[in-house]
């Protein structure tokens, strides 16, 4: 698989595979722990490199999964986990723990998980309100100094705190929802990953299976499904949103690919610093959303596509309300 670049110099494939649903983020229970394992190292077979991962996950057994996946071929991929919560004895969320002692706690919990040594992209998951950016960015650049982890990454986080995490240790990569399905990001935060020569790493890129083409109005998600209490999929709303569907068919029949394909080419054609993360249990999905960084988009295709999606109105939000304060937010300032 082509090779790209994030921020100041870790090379990837050009599409990771994003972890999270092998603890059961979009069905009743997770799957079979050998099956996730098995989509894991067919990825790697098939060139993917960059695998997504966070101790919030499970949480940590997304991590140990991971982590006895990759270990015979360690040397040969990147791993990027996330920071940013605190647990108590029983796995309980506590909510955001930035703090640079708990930052180190936490490091130390993913490696012995991950089976490795060093973490290559080290992520804080979501701002902690609480905690200046700088302290955040010094405590992870500590680490880096030490071996344990290779650069630093933010998630979710708004213009001005990565410019401010930027300027205290090069940021190598920031990750937010990013899709055909949701853009908003494009008004604030992609123009400051451009000037600053960061790599933008999309999550969701394929909408959490919407853009595959595989929901439709009549389908139902399960009780723990993340799904089923986002508003974007429901009701009125999710029939009005087929519309952005029905585009990226259109262009998928017409160059024998699939909307998926479609939707990934669209986003690998926007800039050469993206890299999508799609997540996948299946094997056949895996190598569905793979071969799609063999399908180059024309510019005429991409502004075509683009159009399309600029002329349809999404509804609903991507996030119930409890979640979306929790992104784009501003690191408080030093005292």
């Amino acid at each position: 698989m082509r090779q790209r670049t994030l921020g100041d110099g870790l090379t990837v494939s050009a599409l990771g595979l994003g972890c999270m649903s092998f603890t059961g983020a979009y069905a009743d229970s997770p799957p079979d722990r050998a099956d996730s394992i098995a989509v894991i190292r067919r990825a790697v077979e098939l060139g993917v490199t960059f695998f997504d991962t966070a101790e919030v996950y499970g949480p940590f057994a997304n991590e140990d999964i991971v982590g006895e996946a990759l270990e015979p071929v360690r040397d040969q991929v990147k791993i990027a986990t996330k920071f940013a919560f605190e647990f108590d004895a029983d796995g309980n969320n506590l909510g955001t723990n930035s703090r640079p002692g708990h930052i180190r706690q936490a490091v130390e919990g993913s490696l012995r998980r991950l089976r490795t040594d060093h973490i290559d992209l080290y992520y804080q998951h979501r701002v902690d309100l609480t905690v200046p950016i700088e302290d955040v960015a010094g405590a992870v650049s500590e680490l880096i100094d030490e071996g344990k982890v290779l650069h630093l990454g933010l998630s979710e986080a708004a213009a001005g705190t990565i410019r401010r995490a930027h300027a205290v240790h090069p940021v190598a990569a920031v990750q937010s929802e990013y899709s055909l399905w949701w853009r908003d990001r494009e008004a604030d935060v992609i123009p400051v990953l451009e000037e600053l020569g960061i790599g933008l790493v999309p999550y969701s890129p394929l909408g959490k299976g919407f853009l595959t083409g595989a929901i439709s109005a009549d389908t139902q998600f399960g009780e723990t499904d993340l799904r089923a209490a986002t508003p974007r999929f429901q009701g009125e709303a999710l029939e009005a949103n087929l519309a952005l569907v029905d585009v990226l068919k259109g262009v998928a029949d017409a160059m024998g690919a699939t909307p998926a394909q479609v939707a990934l080419g669209w986003l690998l054609a926007r800039k050469p610093w993206i890299v999508p993360i799609p997540g996948t249990k299946r094997v056949a999905r895996l190598e569905e959303n793979t071969a799609a960084a063999d399908i180059v988009l024309s510019p005429g295709q991409v502004d075509e596509i683009t159009r399309a999606a600029d002329a349809i109105e999404i509804v609903g939000e991507r996030y119930p309300e409890d979640q979306n304060v929790r992104v784009n937010l501003e690191a408080p300032l030093p005292e």
